[in-house]
């Protein structure tokens, strides 16, 4: 396979020659490409090794509940913010930053001036700046905290809805009990139980199982002329007896339950 080229444009300089540039893009395209999506606080800094200064951005001060002239930024300031399990990997992983020059990046907790928990990703790479190429640290700190909360209302609500559709099903089966064996929510959710130990199955799954056969009953016993009949005491009984446990080859399949038949070896004569 060929590589696809970025296509360029050529355009005339002003002393009549050409250049070429990569075609313009939107910030539609730009935001598609690194796939943005929740807004998240960022906030720059820059250490200076050898003289121990720190420059934070607004932002920093505002990820840690500061303003920019109640704290002198340093190890100390973020020493008190940091939460007490997540200190001893911050500093192995800036060390090794400074060591190797490489880029790092490492997620942690910091506890604001309010006593909220706070996750943060840290990013840095140290560098050699300056006429004398004086060794520092820079990079940028990002509150994750309300994409870690979207993740959870995301999950929290599946598990929600999941439990709304289970329910609903037990409740639809526990309603066809009453109406047709004329007894109480109690005995219906009683008789619905008893069906799913039996057989030791959960609730939902017995619930499911019972709606699907009085389905398939109800389907096959529609009269000549289409009109569906109505659910009777005995197809109520026959989808409760026949709760069964998941992957349980079903009794009336003669093509899983029917056993070989044994062939006479035959003699040579």
């Amino acid at each position: 396979m060929h590589p696809v080229k970025q296509p360029r444009l050529s355009v005339v300089d002003g002393g009549g020659g050409s250049a070429e540039r990569s075609p313009r893009f939107s910030a539609g395209d730009l935001t598609h490409a690194l796939g943005l999506g929740t807004n998240l606080l960022v906030g720059c800094y820059r250490v200076d090794i050898m003289t121990g200064t720190w420059w934070w951005s607004d932002e920093l001060y505002t990820m840690h509940g500061w303003r920019r002239h109640e704290v002198q930024p340093g190890l100390e300031a973020l020493r008190s913010r940091k939460h007490p399990d997540d200190r001893a990997r911050v500093v192995r992983a800036a060390a090794e930053a400074l060591r190797t020059g490489r880029p790092f990046a490492c997620a942690h907790r910091i506890v604001d001036r309010r006593g909220r928990t706070r996750s943060v990703v840290v990013t840095g790479q140290g560098r050699r700046s300056g006429p004398d190429r004086s060794p520092e640290l820079v990079g940028y700190v990002i509150d994750v905290t309300p994409a870690q909360k979207e993740v959870l209302a995301r999950r929290s609500e599946a598990v929600v809805t999941r439990a709304f559709v289970s329910q609903a099903v037990i409740e639809q089966a526990k309603g066809v009990i009453m109406a047709v064996r004329g007894v109480s929510e109690e005995t219906a959710g009683h008789l619905l139980h008893e069906a799913a130990g039996r057989v030791d199955v959960p609730l939902r799954l017995a619930a499911d199982q019972v709606m699907t056969r009085l389905r398939a009953d109800h389907a096959d016993r529609a009269g000549a002329d289409g009109e569906r009949r109505g659910i009777t005491r005995e197809a109520l009984a026959r989808a409760l007896d026949g709760v069964e446990p998941v992957g349980r080859p079903r009794g009336h399949d003669p093509l899983l339950t029917r056993r070989p038949r044994k062939v006479p070896a035959r003699t040579s004569g």
